[in-house]
């Protein structure tokens, strides 16, 4: 019985000692293929930001941005199209932002698990809808009717790509939110609407602020929703929502488009200044939100 003994420790320790070196193996490798997924993603993106940006930063000039455009071939800047984007996206967040975070909060706190369902699977189908069709569907109940492309037309589109978006960030991050919060303010007496806006979409609030700003990001460079609605303008338009307006991803699609190099180059300056407009938005949330555990 001794000699077995001691016979199968050898054994024991020789195969403890080949499973050790098959799961350093695998993990080797598992780390390995996560680090390649990772530079597949990361890459494609380095190189759009590096190829956008070594073409677009030297024609990024006060003339773009302070001139409007002139006839093809002469010049002029993208001052209508700045000024069209900033009126387009933040109306079309003001529309969007109060339904898509009511409608997160409905499917994460009152819904019951049919309407849930329902919802979320209604967002996710908006959510992949091509925004051409979007484009199509506004241009038929707010363009044809009054026989005129308008600003307030784009910005229901835009709106209308936003609220899916906003609807299932805002959802995600309520369930981030841990259960025992809810419980403390329900046992202190409080309502359950009180407790949702006071304490639940409070503690979520980094979150649902970053998944806006996703959604505003996404709006901001849509342009087929545009051409059918908005339809860009060389005018500048400042306030007049029921007459067309220029935007950046439109000044970018027309003048791209067309065999003058100067189009051409304030084409790659628009699309950096663009860029740049989405790069600060979501920098200046993140900052906000740095530091906080939910959904940051």
């Amino acid at each position: 019985m001794a000699s077995n003994t001691v016979a199968a420790g050898p054994s024991l320790l020789l195969v403890s000692a080949r499973l050790g070196r098959r799961r350093r193996a695998t993990d080797v490798a598992m780390r390995s293929l996560s680090l390649g997924a990772a530079l597949v993603c990361i890459i494609p993106l380095a190189a759009v930001l590096a190829f956008v940006t070594a073409n677009g930063a030297s024609a990024l000039n006060l003339d773009l941005l302070t001139k409007p455009p002139r006839a093809l071939g002469q010049g002029g800047g993208a001052s209508s199209a700045i000024l069209g984007t900033l009126q387009l996206v933040p109306i079309a967040a003001l529309l969007a932002i109060p339904v898509g975070v009511a409608g997160g909060i409905y499917v994460g706190e009152f819904a019951s698990r049919r309407s849930a369902r329902l919802i979320r699977f209604a967002a996710d189908v908006m959510v992949g809808v091509p925004s051409i069709l979007i484009g199509i569907f506004v241009f038929t109940f707010l363009v044809l009717p009054f026989r005129q492309f308008n600003a307030f037309a784009g910005s229901v589109a835009l709106a209308i790509i936003m609220v899916p978006v906003i609807v299932r960030t805002t959802e995600e991050i309520l369930r981030l939110v841990p259960g025992t919060l809810r419980e403390a303010s329900l046992a202190l007496g409080i309502p359950m609407w009180r407790t949702v806006l006071s304490v639940v979409l409070r503690t979520g609030m980094p979150g649902i602020l970053t998944g806006i700003m996703l959604a505003v990001a996404r709006a901001m460079g849509e342009t087929a929703p545009l051409l059918f609605t908005a339809l860009g303008s060389r005018l500048v338009n400042v306030g007049n929502l029921g007459r067309p307006m220029d935007s950046l991803p439109v000044f970018i699609y027309v003048n791209a488009r067309q065999p003058y190099e100067l189009q051409n180059q304030q084409a790659w300056g628009a699309a950096f200044l663009l860029l740049l407009m989405v790069l600060v938005i979501n920098v200046a949330v993140r900052a906000r939100n740095w530091g906080r555990k939910i959904g940051g």
